[in-house]
Protein backbone atom coordinates (compact mmCIF):
# COMPACT_ATOMS: atom_id res chain seq x y z
CA UNK A 1 0.00 0.00 0.00
CA UNK A 2 2.77 2.42 0.96
CA UNK A 3 4.74 1.51 -2.18
CA UNK A 4 1.66 2.20 -4.28
CA UNK A 5 1.24 5.67 -2.72
CA UNK A 6 4.93 6.45 -3.32
CA UNK A 7 4.64 5.28 -6.95
CA UNK A 8 1.57 7.45 -7.57
CA UNK A 9 3.28 10.44 -5.93
CA UNK A 10 6.37 10.08 -8.11
CA UNK A 11 4.28 9.86 -11.29
CA UNK A 12 2.12 12.89 -10.30
CA UNK A 13 4.64 15.38 -8.95
CA UNK A 14 2.62 18.41 -10.00
CA UNK A 15 -0.54 17.18 -8.28
CA UNK A 16 1.38 16.40 -5.08
CA UNK A 17 3.02 19.84 -5.18
CA UNK A 18 -0.38 21.53 -5.53
CA UNK A 19 -1.72 19.59 -2.55
CA UNK A 20 1.32 20.52 -0.44
CA UNK A 21 0.92 24.20 -1.38
CA UNK A 22 -2.78 24.04 -0.49
CA UNK A 23 -1.95 22.53 2.91
CA UNK A 24 0.63 25.26 3.58
CA UNK A 25 -1.83 28.00 2.64
CA UNK A 26 -4.59 26.45 4.74
CA UNK A 27 -2.26 26.05 7.73
CA UNK A 28 -1.11 29.68 7.45
CA UNK A 29 -4.70 30.90 7.28
CA UNK A 30 -5.69 28.76 10.29
CA UNK A 31 -2.72 30.05 12.30
CA UNK A 32 -3.54 33.70 11.58
CA UNK A 33 -7.22 33.26 12.45
CA UNK A 34 -6.84 30.97 15.44
CA UNK A 35 -8.40 32.04 18.75
CA UNK A 36 -5.36 33.04 20.81
CA UNK A 37 -5.90 33.64 24.52
CA UNK A 38 -3.85 33.41 27.68
CA UNK A 39 -6.40 31.20 29.45
CA UNK A 40 -9.10 28.99 27.88
CA UNK A 41 -12.61 30.25 28.54
CA UNK A 42 -14.48 27.43 30.29
CA UNK A 43 -17.45 29.52 31.43
CA UNK A 44 -20.68 27.56 31.21
CA UNK A 45 -23.66 28.58 29.07
CA UNK A 46 -25.20 31.26 31.28
CA UNK A 47 -27.29 34.44 31.18
CA UNK A 48 -27.23 36.95 34.04
CA UNK A 49 -30.05 39.29 35.07
CA UNK A 50 -29.03 42.31 37.14
CA UNK A 51 -31.31 44.69 39.04
CA UNK A 52 -30.02 47.80 40.85
CA UNK A 53 -32.09 48.93 43.85
CA UNK A 54 -30.01 51.50 45.74
CA UNK A 55 -32.47 51.94 48.63
CA UNK A 56 -33.02 48.28 49.56
CA UNK A 57 -31.28 46.12 52.16
CA UNK A 58 -30.25 42.55 51.18
CA UNK A 59 -33.36 41.02 52.78
CA UNK A 60 -35.64 43.36 50.82
CA UNK A 61 -33.68 42.80 47.59
CA UNK A 62 -34.19 39.04 48.04
CA UNK A 63 -37.90 39.39 48.78
CA UNK A 64 -39.00 42.05 46.28
CA UNK A 65 -36.51 41.62 43.42
CA UNK A 66 -34.54 38.36 43.35
CA UNK A 67 -37.46 36.05 44.20
CA UNK A 68 -39.82 37.34 41.43
CA UNK A 69 -37.02 37.04 38.84
CA UNK A 70 -36.18 33.48 39.93
CA UNK A 71 -39.84 32.43 39.80
CA UNK A 72 -40.22 33.92 36.30
CA UNK A 73 -37.15 32.02 35.05
CA UNK A 74 -38.03 28.70 36.70
CA UNK A 75 -40.23 27.49 33.83
CA UNK A 76 -37.71 28.10 31.05
CA UNK A 77 -36.81 25.02 29.03
CA UNK A 78 -33.23 23.76 28.86
CA UNK A 79 -32.19 25.28 32.20
CA UNK A 80 -29.64 23.36 34.26
CA UNK A 81 -29.41 25.67 37.27
CA UNK A 82 -30.64 28.99 38.66
CA UNK A 83 -28.59 30.75 41.34
CA UNK A 84 -28.66 34.26 42.75
CA UNK A 85 -26.90 36.82 44.92
CA UNK A 86 -28.79 39.49 46.89
CA UNK A 87 -26.67 42.31 48.28
CA UNK A 88 -27.28 45.85 49.44
CA UNK A 89 -28.92 47.56 46.46
CA UNK A 90 -28.03 44.77 44.01
CA UNK A 91 -29.65 41.58 42.74
CA UNK A 92 -27.84 39.18 40.40
CA UNK A 93 -29.67 36.11 39.07
CA UNK A 94 -27.66 33.63 36.98
CA UNK A 95 -29.53 31.21 34.70
CA UNK A 96 -27.33 28.33 33.48
CA UNK A 97 -28.56 26.62 30.29
CA UNK A 98 -27.57 23.30 28.75
CA UNK A 99 -24.53 23.46 26.47
CA UNK A 100 -26.52 22.59 23.32
CA UNK A 101 -28.63 25.78 23.53
CA UNK A 102 -27.13 28.74 21.58
CA UNK A 103 -26.37 31.72 23.81
CA UNK A 104 -28.51 34.09 21.71
CA UNK A 105 -31.49 31.73 22.00
CA UNK A 106 -30.94 31.53 25.75
CA UNK A 107 -30.87 35.32 26.06
CA UNK A 108 -34.05 35.57 23.99
CA UNK A 109 -35.84 33.14 26.33
CA UNK A 110 -34.71 35.09 29.38
CA UNK A 111 -35.60 38.42 27.75
CA UNK A 112 -39.16 37.23 27.12
CA UNK A 113 -39.60 36.50 30.82
CA UNK A 114 -38.25 39.87 32.00
CA UNK A 115 -41.61 41.50 31.27
CA UNK A 116 -43.62 39.30 33.69
CA UNK A 117 -40.80 39.55 36.24
CA UNK A 118 -40.77 43.36 36.05
CA UNK A 119 -44.53 43.41 36.62
CA UNK A 120 -44.02 41.69 39.98
CA UNK A 121 -41.35 44.16 41.13
CA UNK A 122 -42.50 47.55 42.52
CA UNK A 123 -41.61 50.28 40.02
CA UNK A 124 -39.40 52.22 42.44
CA UNK A 125 -37.31 49.11 43.20
CA UNK A 126 -35.54 48.97 39.83
CA UNK A 127 -35.84 47.21 36.47
CA UNK A 128 -34.17 43.84 35.68
CA UNK A 129 -31.65 44.00 32.82
CA UNK A 130 -29.52 41.47 30.95
CA UNK A 131 -25.77 41.56 31.43
CA UNK A 132 -23.58 41.86 28.27
CA UNK A 133 -22.74 38.70 26.28
CA UNK A 134 -19.32 38.25 27.84
CA UNK A 135 -17.50 36.25 30.50
CA UNK A 136 -14.99 36.80 33.26
CA UNK A 137 -12.20 36.34 30.72
CA UNK A 138 -13.60 38.95 28.33
CA UNK A 139 -11.54 41.83 29.78
CA UNK A 140 -8.98 41.85 26.99
CA UNK A 141 -7.85 45.49 26.80
CA UNK A 142 -7.44 47.90 29.72
CA UNK A 143 -6.33 51.53 29.57
CA UNK A 144 -6.12 54.81 31.45
CA UNK A 145 -6.38 58.45 30.40
CA UNK A 146 -3.07 60.20 31.11
CA UNK A 147 -2.36 63.95 31.18
CA UNK A 148 1.12 65.29 30.39
CA UNK A 149 3.01 67.53 32.82
CA UNK A 150 2.25 70.69 30.87
CA UNK A 151 -1.54 70.25 31.18
CA UNK A 152 -1.71 68.44 34.51
CA UNK A 153 -3.64 71.28 36.20
CA UNK A 154 -6.06 71.80 33.33
CA UNK A 155 -8.11 68.62 33.72
CA UNK A 156 -9.84 67.41 36.88
CA UNK A 157 -10.94 63.82 37.53
CA UNK A 158 -14.48 64.86 36.57
CA UNK A 159 -13.20 66.30 33.27
CA UNK A 160 -11.29 63.11 32.47
CA UNK A 161 -14.30 60.93 33.24
CA UNK A 162 -16.45 63.12 30.99
CA UNK A 163 -13.85 62.83 28.21
CA UNK A 164 -13.85 59.06 28.61
CA UNK A 165 -17.64 58.63 28.61
CA UNK A 166 -18.35 61.06 25.75
CA UNK A 167 -15.32 60.64 23.50
CA UNK A 168 -13.42 57.42 24.19
CA UNK A 169 -16.33 55.15 25.06
CA UNK A 170 -18.57 56.41 22.27
CA UNK A 171 -15.88 55.75 19.65
CA UNK A 172 -14.74 52.40 21.04
CA UNK A 173 -18.32 51.14 21.15
CA UNK A 174 -19.15 49.32 17.94
CA UNK A 175 -15.65 47.90 17.45
CA UNK A 176 -15.95 44.41 16.00
CA UNK A 177 -15.70 41.83 18.77
CA UNK A 178 -16.45 44.30 21.59
CA UNK A 179 -19.73 44.00 23.47
CA UNK A 180 -19.20 46.56 26.26
CA UNK A 181 -16.83 49.36 27.31
CA UNK A 182 -16.79 50.03 31.05
CA UNK A 183 -15.38 53.21 32.60
CA UNK A 184 -13.78 53.45 36.05
CA UNK A 185 -12.50 56.16 38.34
CA UNK A 186 -13.05 59.90 38.49
CA UNK A 187 -16.36 61.62 39.14
CA UNK A 188 -19.46 61.33 36.96
CA UNK A 189 -20.61 64.89 36.37
CA UNK A 190 -24.16 65.74 37.33
CA UNK A 191 -26.25 68.77 38.29
CA UNK A 192 -27.36 68.93 41.90
CA UNK A 193 -30.24 70.97 43.32
CA UNK A 194 -29.58 71.44 47.04
CA UNK A 195 -32.76 72.79 48.62
CA UNK A 196 -32.86 75.15 51.62
CA UNK A 197 -35.39 73.72 54.11
CA UNK A 198 -36.09 76.98 55.93
CA UNK A 199 -36.70 78.86 52.68
CA UNK A 200 -39.02 76.10 51.48
CA UNK A 201 -41.02 76.41 54.69
CA UNK A 202 -41.21 80.21 54.38
CA UNK A 203 -42.66 79.93 50.87
CA UNK A 204 -44.82 76.91 51.82
CA UNK A 205 -43.21 74.79 49.08
CA UNK A 206 -42.76 71.00 49.28
CA UNK A 207 -40.04 68.81 47.81
CA UNK A 208 -42.61 67.23 45.50
CA UNK A 209 -43.31 70.65 44.00
CA UNK A 210 -39.58 71.12 43.36
CA UNK A 211 -39.38 67.72 41.64
CA UNK A 212 -42.50 68.39 39.59
CA UNK A 213 -41.18 71.78 38.44
CA UNK A 214 -37.85 70.26 37.37
CA UNK A 215 -39.53 67.42 35.46
CA UNK A 216 -42.05 69.63 33.64
CA UNK A 217 -39.38 72.15 32.59
CA UNK A 218 -36.89 69.63 31.20
CA UNK A 219 -38.38 68.26 28.01
CA UNK A 220 -38.81 69.03 24.34
CA UNK A 221 -42.20 68.80 22.72
CA UNK A 222 -43.81 68.99 19.29
CA UNK A 223 -46.87 70.95 18.18
CA UNK A 224 -47.85 69.25 14.91
CA UNK A 225 -47.37 71.53 11.87
CA UNK A 226 -48.72 74.58 10.01
CA UNK A 227 -49.72 74.21 6.38
CA UNK A 228 -48.24 77.04 4.29
CA UNK A 229 -49.27 76.49 0.68
CA UNK A 230 -47.29 73.50 -0.64
CA UNK A 231 -45.05 73.53 2.46
CA UNK A 232 -45.55 72.21 5.98
CA UNK A 233 -43.81 74.05 8.82
CA UNK A 234 -43.28 71.81 11.83
CA UNK A 235 -43.65 73.31 15.29
CA UNK A 236 -41.18 72.28 17.95
CA UNK A 237 -40.56 73.63 21.44
CA UNK A 238 -37.15 73.06 23.00
CA UNK A 239 -37.21 72.89 26.78
CA UNK A 240 -34.28 70.67 27.72
CA UNK A 241 -32.09 72.14 30.44
CA UNK A 242 -28.48 72.65 29.38
CA UNK A 243 -26.90 75.00 31.94
CA UNK A 244 -27.03 75.81 35.65
CA UNK A 245 -28.70 79.10 34.79
CA UNK A 246 -31.52 77.23 33.02
CA UNK A 247 -32.20 75.24 36.18
CA UNK A 248 -31.99 78.29 38.43
CA UNK A 249 -34.57 80.11 36.31
CA UNK A 250 -37.32 77.49 36.64
CA UNK A 251 -40.50 78.81 38.29
CA UNK A 252 -41.66 76.60 41.15
CA UNK A 253 -44.85 78.49 42.05
CA UNK A 254 -46.25 82.01 42.33
CA UNK A 255 -46.66 83.61 45.77
CA UNK A 256 -48.52 86.93 45.97
CA UNK A 257 -48.16 87.30 42.19
CA UNK A 258 -44.37 86.98 42.50
CA UNK A 259 -42.75 83.92 40.84
CA UNK A 260 -40.55 81.83 43.12
CA UNK A 261 -37.57 80.43 41.18
CA UNK A 262 -35.40 77.42 41.91
CA UNK A 263 -32.49 79.70 42.77
CA UNK A 264 -34.64 81.36 45.46
CA UNK A 265 -35.15 78.12 47.37
CA UNK A 266 -32.13 75.99 46.40
CA UNK A 267 -28.49 76.06 45.36
CA UNK A 268 -27.70 74.62 41.92
CA UNK A 269 -24.19 73.24 41.56
CA UNK A 270 -22.09 70.60 39.86
CA UNK A 271 -21.66 67.37 41.77
CA UNK A 272 -21.20 63.64 41.43
CA UNK A 273 -22.98 60.53 42.74
CA UNK A 274 -21.60 58.82 45.82
CA UNK A 275 -18.59 56.66 45.09
CA UNK A 276 -17.87 53.25 46.62
CA UNK A 277 -14.28 53.01 45.38
CA UNK A 278 -11.54 54.62 43.33
CA UNK A 279 -9.03 53.69 40.64
CA UNK A 280 -5.33 54.33 41.29
CA UNK A 281 -2.19 53.58 39.30
CA UNK A 282 1.53 53.29 40.15
CA UNK A 283 1.01 54.89 43.56
CA UNK A 284 0.55 58.33 41.95
CA UNK A 285 -3.05 58.86 42.98
CA UNK A 286 -6.40 58.52 41.25
CA UNK A 287 -6.80 58.00 37.53
CA UNK A 288 -9.62 57.47 35.03
CA UNK A 289 -9.62 54.36 32.86
CA UNK A 290 -11.67 51.72 31.16
CA UNK A 291 -11.92 48.07 30.20
CA UNK A 292 -13.17 46.59 26.93
CA UNK A 293 -15.24 43.41 27.19
CA UNK A 294 -15.08 40.90 24.34
CA UNK A 295 -18.16 39.00 23.19
CA UNK A 296 -18.32 35.44 24.45
CA UNK A 297 -16.48 33.07 22.11
CA UNK A 298 -14.78 35.93 20.24
CA UNK A 299 -11.28 35.91 18.80
CA UNK A 300 -9.17 37.86 21.31
CA UNK A 301 -6.26 38.26 18.89
CA UNK A 302 -8.42 39.76 16.13
CA UNK A 303 -10.45 41.89 18.55
CA UNK A 304 -7.34 43.47 20.07
CA UNK A 305 -6.08 44.30 16.58
CA UNK A 306 -9.41 46.03 15.86
CA UNK A 307 -9.18 47.94 19.14
CA UNK A 308 -5.64 49.16 18.40
CA UNK A 309 -6.78 50.51 15.04
CA UNK A 310 -9.66 52.35 16.71
CA UNK A 311 -7.37 53.66 19.48
CA UNK A 312 -5.17 55.39 16.87
CA UNK A 313 -8.24 57.26 15.61
CA UNK A 314 -9.39 58.15 19.14
CA UNK A 315 -5.98 59.59 20.05
CA UNK A 316 -6.43 62.23 17.35
CA UNK A 317 -9.77 63.40 18.79
CA UNK A 318 -8.67 63.70 22.44
CA UNK A 319 -8.17 67.19 23.93
CA UNK A 320 -4.67 68.62 23.98
CA UNK A 321 -2.46 67.02 26.63
CA UNK A 322 -4.64 63.93 27.11
CA UNK A 323 -3.62 60.50 25.81
CA UNK A 324 -4.94 56.96 26.09
CA UNK A 325 -2.39 54.56 27.58
CA UNK A 326 -2.92 50.75 27.70
CA UNK A 327 -1.66 48.78 30.69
Amino acid sequence: MINKIIEISIKNKLLVGIHILALVLFGTYAMLNMNVDAVPDITNNQVQVVTISPSLAPQEVEQFVTYPVEIAMANLQGVDEIRSISRYGLSVVTIVFKDNIPILDARQLVSEMLGPASGEIPEEYGTPELMPITTGLGEIYQYTLEVDEEHIDKYSLADLRTIHDWIVKRQLSGTKGIVEVSGFGGFIKQYEVSVKPRTLRNFDITLNEILEALEKNNQNTGGSYIQDGPYAKYIRAEGLLTTKEDIEGIVVKTVNKIPVLIKDVAEVRFGAPSRFGAMTKDGKGEVVGGITLMVKGGNANKTIENIKVKIEQIQKSLPEGVSLVPY
